[in-house]
C-alpha cells in the first residue's frame, strides 16, 4: 500500500463500536488511507460495483468484512466480490468477524478470502490484533486495475 497509487479502505461492519475501534487502531498503526464504511451489505456492494468512486471503476481497493450483517451474509458478499469484474475479483478481502466456525473459515477461503481473523472478545485483545492489521496493510500490494 505503499505504491504511487492509494488504496482505499472498504469497511463492511454493522457494528458501529467495532468500526471505530478498527479504524482507530488501523490510524494507530499509521495508515492513513481513505477508509469508507457500510453497515450492511447492499448499500457496500452498491459502492464496489457501481459507485464512480468505488474499485470497480475506479482503481484499488482491499476490503475489510464481518461476515454478520443485518441484510445479508458476508459470505454472499464475499462470493459475490469474487465473481465480479476483474478489478473487483483482485480485490484483497480481509475478513473480519466474530465466528471462528472451521466449516465458515474453510468456505470463506474457498470463496477466495484473503486473510480471515478472528475478533477477540477481550477490548485489548481485538484492538492489539486492529493495530497488527495496520501493520500488514502497511506492507501488501494489491494488483494494478489497469492490469485487468
Amino acid at each position: 500500500m505503499n505504491d504511487h497509487r492509494s488504496v482505499s479502505i472498504v469497511m463492511i461492519e454493522d457494528d458501529e463500536g467495532h468500526a471505530r475501534l478498527i479504524e482507530k487502531n488501523i490510524r494507530r498503526a499509521g495508515i492513513l488511507n481513505d477508509i469508507t464504511h457500510f453497515t450492511d451489505g447492499t448499500s457496500a456492494l452498491d459502492y464496489l460495483f457501481n459507485a464512480s468512486e468505488g474499485p470497480a471503476l475506479n482503481g484499488p481497493a482491499l476490503v475489510l468484512l464481518d461476515l454478520n450483517l443485518p441484510d445479508m451474509s458476508g459470505t454472499d458478499i464475499l462470493a459475490r466480490i469474487k465473481s465480479g469484474p476483474a478489478s473487483l475479483k483482485r480485490t484483497p478481502v480481509v475478513v473480519l468477524t466474530t465466528t471462528d466456525d472451521k466449516v465458515e473459515i474453510q468456505r470463506c477461503y474457498d470463496l477466495g478470502c484473503n486473510v480471515y481473523i478472528t475478533k477477540p472478545v477481550n477490548y485489548e485483545s481485538f484492538a492489539q490484533a486492529i493495530r497488527q492489521l495496520g501493520l500488514f496493510l502497511s506492507v501488501i500490494q494489491v494488483p494494478d486495475p489497469e492490469q485487468a
